[in-house]
């Protein structure tokens, strides 16, 4: 390798250094003590009994890998029964299990917009979606977070457009932990005719009478013609799904997609999990008022030591401190005190909004809040 090559990877890494910005990899301990408030296991199923007896059994039975792409032999019927029960708890015709959510997002909106097409996304979508859209060639505009006048506007504008309009938007965002109004993006469906992606993956679980997320929650269930979840943050396990109301868009991305065609499948003992998992967030639905209480409590506990909190309920809670330095003042803090935690800051979150991201989760006591904002009021901030 180069030295020149070298120096300019060297640079590079010294650059986001000396602004706060560096990431490196923390290895966890399986037996950390701390309180988790950091991963996205909203309804700590990565551990119920029921869900690792499912992955167990799977594993006795088909081996711990899928072993080949989905089109040779990594489809399996544990992946073909994880379909058509995703399928059916969302209420859409057409369901393809994926590697992951980023491949997932990828593979949509890398794959189904074309040169030629618009594609409109709330400024504050995930990474995955961002670059599917940049990869597509379609025209790519950005309209403010949950602005929905402003995506009105720019509809209104693309009226006669040659090619497809694409809308793209997330239920729950995962880094602020809130929501657009889909109702009303639904009736913006309606009237306009764009094709509407929404990534549900932050509201799985949490979200609806039956946690199949917010478009179930705010009443309009199968409202949006393609979602993206995944199978790795509420659900406990690993992988991602495309739920559509088209046949053809799961043909198509069964034939085109390299992240579905080229790739080994997700391993049948994940899919198992998922489908187990299934079943229990379904049954959590006395759970989820509590779960949407316990948002709120902290929320507001939160404000009340003076730290801005945005209204809301789910299980994802921003605590924006601004600076990086701060920011890891605090995380340092806290993880000290016995809560693990991260700091997330540019490019993740936009520049002056690094922030502890705080994931709630199922079993979270009242003591953990109150020794949370504890520690956070008597860090040297």
């Amino acid at each position: 390798m180069s030295e020149p090559f070298l120096r300019r990877l060297r640079a590079t890494l010294d650059e986001r250094a000396s602004r706060g910005l560096l990431r490196r990899t923390v290895a966890r301990q399986a037996d950390d003590p701390r309180v988790n408030l950091a991963d996205n296991d909203y309804l700590a199923l990565s551990r119920h009994p029921d869900i690792l007896a499912a992955a167990a059994a799977a594993l006795r039975q088909w081996g711990a890998s899928a072993a080949a792409s989905p089109l040779v032999t990594g489809y399996t019927e544990l992946h073909a029964a994880l379909e058509a029960e995703l399928a059916r708890w969302h209420r859409y015709p057409h369901a393809l299990v994926m590697n992951s959510g980023f491949a997932a997002n990828g593979a949509v909106l890398g794959g189904l917009p074309k040169a030629g097409d618009l594609v409109l996304a709330d400024r504050l979508i995930h990474a995955s979606m961002i670059e599917g859209i940049l990869r597509s060639g379609a025209r790519f505009r950005r309209f403010a977070h949950n602005d929905l006048d402003a995506l009105e506007v720019m509809l209104a504008e693309a009226a006669g457009h040659a090619g497809q309009v694409f809308v793209a938007t997330e239920s729950v965002y995962s880094m602020d932990g809130d929501a657009p109004d889909l109702a009303r993006l639904a009736a913006l469906r309606e009237r306009h005719g764009f094709t509407w992606v929404l990534d549900e993956a932050h509201a799985t679980g949490w979200h609806g009478a039956t946690g199949s997320g917010l478009q179930e929650e705010q009443g309009v269930a199968g409202a949006a013609d393609i979602v993206v979840g995944t199978l790795g943050k509420g659900l406990g396990s690993q992988g991602a799904y495309v739920l559509s109301r088209a046949p053809e868009v799961r043909e198509t991305l069964v034939n085109f997609a390299g992240e579905f065609v080229y790739s080994t499948h997700l391993a049948p003992p994940a899919a198992a999990a998922a489908l187990a998992a299934i079943g229990v967030a379904r049954s959590l639905a006395d759970e989820r008022p509590r779960l949407h209480a316990l948002s709120r409590d902290w929320r507001r506990g939160l404000a009340e030591a003076g730290f801005a909190a945005p209204d809301g309920h789910s299980p994802v809670i921003p605590l924006v401190l601004g600076a990086p330095e701060r920011t890891l003042r605090a995380a340092e803090a806290l993880r000290a005190g016995g809560f693990l935690v991260s700091a997330i800051r540019p490019p993740t979150v936009p520049d002056g909004t690094s922030r502890i991201r705080i994931s709630l989760r199922r079993g979270l006591r009242e003591s953990a809040r109150e020794a949370f904002l504890a520690v956070l009021k008597g860090a040297a901030l």
